[in-house]
């Protein structure tokens, strides 16, 4: 996770808002930046060490989540709401900061994840 420099304060959510039909999450920050993250995309990029591992290596692909859904979002201090999906996973604690670094490089990670799926020979 990238942190914010020392000269930018990190983003602070204005909203958060789950569609009606719990596969997007709407982020507002007060620096006016706004992001449509997907379900799918939060689920497969969750900060937990179930999926992220404790070192590059353990990163674990995740796959088969093409139609989750956020079952609930659960605050976490002042700094970060914890996601539970509807698959179960319930683990994943995410930032202010995360949140804005998924908005900001969405199309990226959706490229790079959709090339690991087809590597893998997985599907969405």
């Amino acid at each position: 996770m990238a942190s914010a420099s020392a000269s930018q304060p990190a983003p602070w959510p204005t909203q958060l808002k789950v569609s009606r039909d719990r596969r997007t999450l709407d982020v507002v920050f007060d620096n006016g930046s706004a992001f449509s993250l997907e379900a799918e995309l939060l689920r497969s990029h969750s900060p937990s060490a179930e999926v992220q591992g404790h070192s590059p290596e353990q990163k674990v692909t995740v796959w088969g989540k093409r139609d989750v859904a956020m079952a609930n979002l659960v605050p976490v201090g002042n700094y970060a709401v914890r996601i539970v999906f509807d698959d179960g996973h319930d683990t994943g604690i995410f930032s202010w900061s995360y949140l804005a670094e998924l908005g900001r490089d969405k199309d990226a990670l959706w490229t790079a994840y959709e090339a690991e799926l087809a590597a893998k020979g997985l599907r969405r």
